[in-house]
């Protein structure tokens, strides 16, 4: 598979890179960054934390902003951040922000004209696969997110336990079913069948896990989403319901925003290197 590295950076003694390739499962060109700490060598290879954006973000939002590098360094974890959809001209589109290129949701599309690109599910599951093969790092990976990218870190950690070793999320959608992005999102990429909306949606997979995934959540309560949207009450009470190892913490006065993020990350940093070394 073809990869053509667009821009370097060097950041607290690691490097901070963006590339290009072919996507098979989105059948388009699709951009993703990599922080590779100093420890990565073909001689030391590193543990990976994929990272999932949000509604209308790209690569750029959490590596520009979040500050991660410096613990990722210190603790010698890579990082990835996909984009968050499909793009190109010949790529389907739609003028709400939350619908479209830039909020593809992290599922495989089954209603056309969606479904000739949208499969972002399966690029999560490719794109380890070439970062593995590229890069000077492990198959120890974790998965995080926030917000569109919460809901598609847990969602995807959940589906696919034995292939991460924990998960995170800011401000995750966690009941997407059951939130009018989400439903909007299923019924425009999925159809009017409910039913596989269940397999997209973390509080009904928690429901039935039964290979937990250590995972942490943190929640601004002065986010404006909170009620109508991320309703994280459900992730909990199908977390009590099936036992799952799920630690939801709730902060005061935080908000929706990346500084949010940015002063907690160390936290969830240093949660993901407990597992992955």
């Amino acid at each position: 598979m073809s990869i053509e590295n667009i821009s370097a950076n060097r950041s607290f003694g690691g490097w901070h890179k963006q590339y290009l390739h072919d996507s098979q499962s989105l059948n388009c060109k699709m951009r993703f960054a990599i922080y590779l700490p100093p420890q990565a060598s073909q001689m030391h290879k590193v543990p990976v934390l994929y990272w999932l954006s949000g509604l209308t973000c790209t690569d750029e939002n959490f590596m520009q902003k979040a500050g991660a590098q410096r613990i990722a360094s210190e603790l010698g974890i890579a990082i990835v951040a996909p984009d968050t959809s499909p793009r190109g001209e010949s790529v389907a589109d739609d003028e709400a922000y939350d619908l479209g290129q830039g909020a593809g949701f992290y599922i495989n599309a089954t209603q056309a004209p969606w479904s000739r690109h949208y499969h972002m599910y399966d690029y999560m599951v490719e794109l380890p696969a070439l970062i593995e093969t590229t890069f000077p790092v492990t198959t120890q990976r974790a998965i995080a997110g926030h917000s569109m990218g919460g809901h598609g870190a847990l969602m995807i950690a959940l589906r696919n336990p034995a292939s991460y070793v924990s998960a995170s999320a800011f401000s995750p959608i966690s009941n997407p079913s059951q939130c009018p992005w989400g439903q909007k999102a299923f019924e425009t990429y999925l159809g009017k069948d409910r039913d596989s909306w269940r397999d997209y949606d973390s509080s009904e997979l928690l429901k039935n896990a039964d290979k937990p995934v250590p995972m942490l959540v943190d929640q601004g309560e002065a986010d404006s989403f909170l009620v109508e949207q991320l309703k994280p009450e459900t992730l909990e009470e199908a977390a009590k319901a099936s036992n799952y190892p799920l630690q939801l913490r709730r902060h005061s006065g935080y908000d929706h925003s990346y500084y949010f993020i940015a002063s907690f990350i160390e936290e969830h940093l240093r949660f993901h290197g407990k597992y992955l070394n």
